[in-house]
């Protein structure tokens, strides 16, 4: 029995599935095992002040060099360019769309969005790049799952020229105008109705490995050599190359 080392939030969970699935359909018996990582649990500062992604990696790498699960199924994105020596990324399986996505109730695209419109991220390099484009707009770092984030803008309450300024309730920081997120978890989560555009690149390049999934293991072990199957060679060409 092969164990699945994952996140617990929904989008993560998905993931983690799938990977489950694609091994039980080859007939090997397998079991997630769900845990908080230490990024899961800060929320109130951005990735780059409490230590960058690789927070949603730290507390899966230390169950798979435990002997607490055998594999570990991560957003290619979020995994560090160095692993801990022994692991190795056994498989990138075949690659979701790659591009960033606008969920603008109101304003519905990037170029309509009202000048100073309150526009949330998560992450420091969609921010530049928005910025470098519309230096007029006031960027909100936003943390949490995809869910969450969402909310902030499908929640607010939309008046002409924008959202209102009155804070949601629970959330003194307020509404948004609008959201950029990864396409990809959005399709996972079977939330696309609410993407009002993709963005092109030329706008918001993408992550290095961004709409992919990297399973992890130690190298040599029975996890390893379950998940290698599971690659799919042009996805790893392009994500190895990304991330080089």
């Amino acid at each position: 029995m092969l164990r699945i080392g994952t996140r617990k939030s929904a989008l993560a969970l998905w993931q983690a599935e799938r990977v489950q699935g694609w091994l039980r359909e080859r007939g090997q018996a397998c079991e997630l095992v769900p845990m908080h990582t230490e990024g899961d649990r800060i929320l109130d500062r951005s990735l780059a002040e409490i230590g960058g992604k690789g927070l949603f990696v730290k507390e899966l790498e230390q169950a798979l060099s435990e002997g607490r699960a055998d594999l570990a199924v991560h957003s290619a994105k979020d995994v560090p360019y160095a692993l801990p020596l022994g692991f190795a990324l056994s498989a990138f399986p075949q690659r979701e769309d790659p591009r960033d996505a606008l969920v603008a109730p109101l304003a519905k695209t990037f170029a309509n969005l009202p000048r100073g419109a309150r526009v949330g991220t998560s992450s420091l390099r969609r921010a530049v790049q928005l910025l470098a484009e519309r230096p007029d707009l006031t960027i909100v770092p936003v943390r949490g799952n995809v869910q969450t984030r969402l909310a902030r803008a499908t929640g607010a309450a939309v008046v002409r020229g924008g959202v209102e300024r009155r804070p949601a309730e629970g959330d003194a920081q307020g509404p948004l105008d609008a959201v950029v997120l990864a396409l990809a978890g959005l399709r996972r989560l079977g939330l696309e109705a609410q993407v009002t555009e993709v963005l092109a690149v030329e706008l918001s390049l993408p992550a290095p490995g961004q709409g992919a999934l990297a399973i992890e293991a130690i190298r040599g072990s029975a996890g390893f050599a379950a998940t290698v199957p599971l690659d799919d060679a042009p996805t790893a060409q392009c994500v190895r190359a990304e991330r080089a």
